[in-house]
Protein backbone atom coordinates (compact mmCIF):
# COMPACT_ATOMS: atom_id res chain seq x y z
CA UNK A 1 0.00 0.00 0.00
CA UNK A 2 1.16 3.22 -0.67
CA UNK A 3 1.97 5.94 1.89
CA UNK A 4 1.19 9.83 1.49
CA UNK A 5 2.73 11.94 4.11
CA UNK A 6 1.26 15.36 4.17
CA UNK A 7 0.91 18.49 6.48
CA UNK A 8 -2.42 20.43 7.64
CA UNK A 9 -2.80 23.84 8.58
CA UNK A 10 -5.50 24.08 11.53
CA UNK A 11 -5.74 28.18 11.11
CA UNK A 12 -7.78 30.30 13.21
CA UNK A 13 -8.29 33.78 13.57
CA UNK A 14 -8.17 36.12 16.83
CA UNK A 15 -11.91 35.43 17.63
CA UNK A 16 -11.07 30.99 17.56
CA UNK A 17 -13.19 30.30 14.25
CA UNK A 18 -11.21 27.39 12.37
CA UNK A 19 -10.43 28.02 8.06
CA UNK A 20 -12.13 24.59 6.27
CA UNK A 21 -11.76 24.37 3.16
CA UNK A 22 -13.92 21.93 0.58
CA UNK A 23 -12.01 19.56 -1.85
CA UNK A 24 -12.62 19.70 -5.66
CA UNK A 25 -14.34 16.97 -7.55
CA UNK A 26 -12.19 13.76 -7.64
CA UNK A 27 -12.99 9.96 -9.18
CA UNK A 28 -11.83 8.84 -5.39
CA UNK A 29 -15.27 9.02 -4.23
CA UNK A 30 -14.49 8.77 -0.38
CA UNK A 31 -12.41 12.34 -0.68
CA UNK A 32 -14.43 14.25 -3.33
CA UNK A 33 -15.85 17.22 -2.32
CA UNK A 34 -15.14 16.38 1.47
CA UNK A 35 -13.71 18.97 3.68
CA UNK A 36 -10.43 19.24 5.30
CA UNK A 37 -7.97 21.37 6.64
CA UNK A 38 -5.44 22.98 4.08
CA UNK A 39 -2.05 21.52 3.44
CA UNK A 40 -0.35 18.93 1.18
CA UNK A 41 2.75 16.60 0.43
CA UNK A 42 6.20 16.87 2.00
CA UNK A 43 8.75 17.79 -0.50
CA UNK A 44 12.79 16.00 -0.28
CA UNK A 45 14.33 17.27 2.65
CA UNK A 46 11.54 19.65 3.67
CA UNK A 47 10.76 20.11 7.17
CA UNK A 48 6.83 19.42 8.16
CA UNK A 49 6.62 23.24 8.82
CA UNK A 50 8.29 24.42 5.73
CA UNK A 51 5.84 22.31 4.10
CA UNK A 52 2.64 23.69 5.51
CA UNK A 53 4.50 27.26 4.91
CA UNK A 54 5.24 26.63 1.25
CA UNK A 55 1.94 24.48 0.78
CA UNK A 56 -0.14 27.24 2.24
CA UNK A 57 1.42 29.97 0.31
CA UNK A 58 0.24 27.68 -2.95
CA UNK A 59 -2.77 26.82 -2.20
CA UNK A 60 -4.19 30.16 -0.26
CA UNK A 61 -1.94 33.05 -1.35
CA UNK A 62 -1.68 33.43 2.59
CA UNK A 63 1.92 33.07 4.74
CA UNK A 64 1.50 31.80 8.50
CA UNK A 65 3.24 32.12 11.25
CA UNK A 66 2.96 30.81 15.00
CA UNK A 67 3.09 27.15 14.25
CA UNK A 68 2.13 24.65 16.79
CA UNK A 69 2.22 21.04 16.33
CA UNK A 70 -1.39 19.72 17.06
CA UNK A 71 -1.80 15.94 16.11
CA UNK A 72 -0.51 13.25 13.68
CA UNK A 73 -3.42 11.09 12.26
CA UNK A 74 -2.49 8.02 10.62
CA UNK A 75 -5.62 6.77 8.09
CA UNK A 76 -6.14 3.90 5.69
CA UNK A 77 -7.80 4.90 2.82
CA UNK A 78 -9.18 1.81 0.21
CA UNK A 79 -5.80 2.61 -2.09
CA UNK A 80 -3.29 4.44 0.21
CA UNK A 81 -2.19 5.07 3.38
CA UNK A 82 -2.30 8.84 4.65
CA UNK A 83 0.01 10.30 7.38
CA UNK A 84 -1.40 13.86 8.18
CA UNK A 85 0.75 16.11 10.82
CA UNK A 86 -1.66 19.04 11.94
CA UNK A 87 -0.62 22.02 12.72
CA UNK A 88 -2.11 24.74 14.82
CA UNK A 89 -1.30 28.50 12.84
CA UNK A 90 -2.33 31.86 11.97
CA UNK A 91 -2.39 33.97 8.99
CA UNK A 92 0.31 36.63 9.36
CA UNK A 93 0.01 37.69 5.73
CA UNK A 94 -2.65 38.02 3.17
CA UNK A 95 -6.51 36.82 2.65
CA UNK A 96 -6.86 33.07 1.36
CA UNK A 97 -8.07 32.89 -2.05
CA UNK A 98 -8.57 29.76 -3.28
CA UNK A 99 -7.06 27.91 -6.44
CA UNK A 100 -7.20 24.71 -5.60
CA UNK A 101 -10.95 24.27 -3.46
CA UNK A 102 -14.42 24.59 -3.92
CA UNK A 103 -15.28 26.61 -1.34
CA UNK A 104 -14.63 27.58 2.18
CA UNK A 105 -15.64 28.93 5.02
CA UNK A 106 -14.54 30.20 9.12
CA UNK A 107 -16.47 28.28 11.60
CA UNK A 108 -16.88 27.98 15.47
CA UNK A 109 -15.79 24.87 17.02
CA UNK A 110 -19.11 23.88 17.76
CA UNK A 111 -20.44 24.31 14.00
CA UNK A 112 -17.83 21.88 12.81
CA UNK A 113 -19.06 18.72 12.84
CA UNK A 114 -21.86 20.27 10.13
CA UNK A 115 -19.21 19.38 7.58
CA UNK A 116 -19.11 16.48 5.23
CA UNK A 117 -15.49 16.10 6.08
CA UNK A 118 -12.57 13.75 4.78
CA UNK A 119 -12.18 10.67 6.85
CA UNK A 120 -8.42 11.42 8.06
CA UNK A 121 -9.38 14.90 9.06
CA UNK A 122 -12.30 13.60 11.35
CA UNK A 123 -9.73 13.23 14.39
CA UNK A 124 -8.84 16.97 13.91
CA UNK A 125 -12.19 18.28 14.57
CA UNK A 126 -12.72 15.68 17.14
CA UNK A 127 -9.58 17.11 19.31
CA UNK A 128 -10.32 20.26 18.69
Amino acid sequence: MTVVEVVAGVITDCHGHVFCVQRGENPKTYISKKWEFPGGKLEADESHEQALIRELKEELSIEVGSLEFFLTVDHRYPDFRLIMHAYKCKIVLGSPVLTEHLESKWLNVGDLNELDWSAADIPIVKKL
